[in-house]
């Protein structure tokens, strides 16, 4: 080990109930460094992280890990609460999860300094709103009395950046730290990590060790990375000379997982199945305070927005949290009460198809959500989800034909008859998402709304869904809404683009010419966040 090393991690081996989770694990961090490690779900890089603060409980470790030359698996509890916030600080991935509740956010940032320092509570508030400020939060000295859910996702990150930095760690630990944010709102964290880390590494030198699956966060912040897969570390280097020259085979497959563009061409000639025009989504809710006694607001959620969907074509909507992306879905879907305007499926106003007729719409119309975690019933088996739209809208097929149906269907999503009689906690996020789709498809539709169908997925499975959904479009063709923020994968999967702000539609037009050619400031800001370029 050398002087310069600030922590070092040699021969780790953690256990569950005797199953390694991280096998045989050498990693060295050097004072002032930015280190990624990078790896699917289930590879071990939250473990490793975990480990290194002794934070696991049930685990069965093994091995050293050396922090500034002290083994910190030979330190007593005690001794680790002192280590951990002041020494080692860890920024988690669900800030919503990370944050007390029941404290204000100043609350538990003072508690933390509190713990560490001998300061009195009216120091460590004051130190408080610094770092919110610091973190860029505007109107800290009000915001630090605010509690976690009065706060954005990206004030909530940065939230417990602030907590994380507020007893000046000589380690800092982020996990995921802005997976869940918007793009525009992770390019700022990502900054904000950057001028941190710089400043705090000329006064004591601090290091970042970044746990992501973010390739591009990768290229942009890190100085070195390391490559995990299941358990074992396969590849560690240079970021430059990994992305250009990786020698792993899991290490090249990760970098080429990246999405692709395969778009099959609209035909000429193709119909219009779903429009909107003049589109308008207004929500009411009582004024805040006193004035709610007399009256309610209005908001626009979406604003006056006409957009056209063809036979075989995917139209992806992007834009921020807010944006009203869901919401002019649902509207399309006539899933929203409160619309005016007009939304017009196959020739046909939506309030012209009623009764029979609706139910028929409903058939025509599909739906993937973004999480396949909580859109499948953890009581039924697969049989029984995707054969669910069949009952309801073929009750003429017999149990065989039905059944025959759901296998014909899930051997198109890439699934077999052996997970009929199983339920979703049985399968990985990639394989229920293929359940999911298959629940769609069964029933015919013309049109699948795919809301952020692929966030929660890991980029090489990400990459298997893309596929997916582009071999059924050519097969079947379907017509996408495609709602995201990753810009990435609206680039792979879209024949237009229309970007939303604030609930209006602010450009729009052929997929390449937007990415390439943005017109709008705020799709050349968007696109600037995501690949560090405006266009």
């Amino acid at each position: 080990m050398s002087d310069d090393t600030l922590l070092s991690i040699e021969q780790l081996t953690v256990a569950f109930d005797g199953v390694p989770a991280v096998s045989a694990l050498d990693l060295a961090i050097r004072n002032g460094e930015r280190v990624a490690l990078v790896g699917e779900s289930g590879s071990g890089k939250s473990v490793t992280a975990l480990a290194v603060l002794r934070l696991l409980a049930d685990a069965q470790i093994s091995g050293a890990i050396r922090f500034a030359g002290e083994d910190l698996l030979a330190k007593s509890e005690r001794a680790m609460r002192g280590v951990r916030g002041a020494d080692i600080a860890m920024v988690f991935q669900e800030p919503m999860t990370a944050l007390n509740p029941l404290l204000t956010i100043g609350e538990q940032i003072a508690e933390a300094v509190i713990q560490h320092e001998d300061v009195s509570r009216a120091e460590a508030r004051l130190r408080a709103i610094k770092l919110l400020d610091r973190t860029g939060i505007e109107a800290a000295e009000r915001r630090v009395d605010h509690y976690a859910h009065q706060l954005s996702g990206g004030q909530r990150q940065r939230a417990t950046i602030a907590m994380a930095l507020a007893c000046r760690p000589r380690l800092l630990i982020a996990d995921e730290p802005t997976t869940a944010l918007d793009v525009t709102v992770r390019a700022q964290i990502l900054d904000l990590l950057l001028d941190l880390q710089r400043e705090a590494a000329r006064q004591r030198g601090m290091a970042v060790l970044m746990i992501t699956h973010d390739l591009n966060l990768v290229r942009r912040f890190a100085d070195r990375v390391a490559v995990m897969e299941r358990g074992r570390l396969v590849e560690v280097g240079e970021v430059e000379r990994v992305f250009a020259q990786p020698e792993h085979p899991y290490t090249k497959r990760l970098i080429e997982s990246r999405p692709r563009r395969a778009v099959v061409p609209v035909l000429p000639l193709a119909p219009v199945v779903l429009a909107a025009s003049d589109v308008t989504v207004t929500y009411t809710s009582p004024r805040p305070g006193f004035a709610g006694w007399f009256g309610r607001e209005r908001f626009d959620a979406v604003k006056r927005v006409s957009l056209a969907l063809r036979e075989g074509e995917t139209v992806g909507i992007v834009g921020e949290s807010g944006s009203g992306k869901s919401t002019l879905a649902m509207a399309m879907l006539g899933l929203q009460s409160a619309t005016q305007g007009q939304v017009v499926f196959e020739d046909a106003p939506l309030d012209a198809w009623r009764g029979a007729r609706r139910k028929a719409l409903r058939a025509r119309m599909q739906v993937v959500f973004q999480d396949p975690y909580s859109s499948l019933s953890p009581r039924q088996t697969v049989e029984s989800i995707v054969g669910e739209g069949l009952a309801l809208h073929r009750p003429d097929l017999s149990q065989t034909e039905r059944r025959d149906r759901v296998m014909a269907t899930l051997r198109e999503v890439g699934l077999d008859r052996t997970v009929l009689q199983r339920y979703p906690h049985e399968f990985s996020g990639g394989q229920r998402q293929r359940i999911a789709i298959a629940r769609a498809l069964i029933v015919e539709p013309r049109v699948l709304v795919l809301d952020e169908p692929t966030s929660a997925l890991d980029v090489s499975i990400q990459q298997q869904v893309l596929g997916l959904l582009t071999e059924l479009q050519a097969k079947h063709n379907l017509a996408y809404v495609f709602i995201t923020h990753d810009l990435e994968v609206i680039r792979a999967m879209a024949h237009r683009i229309a970007v939303m702000r604030a609930g209006e539609i602010v450009e729009q037009g052929d997929a390449e010419r937007v990415i390439d050619a943005p017109e709008h400031p705020y799709t050349r800001r968007l696109l600037e966040a995501a690949f560090g370029r405006a266009a």
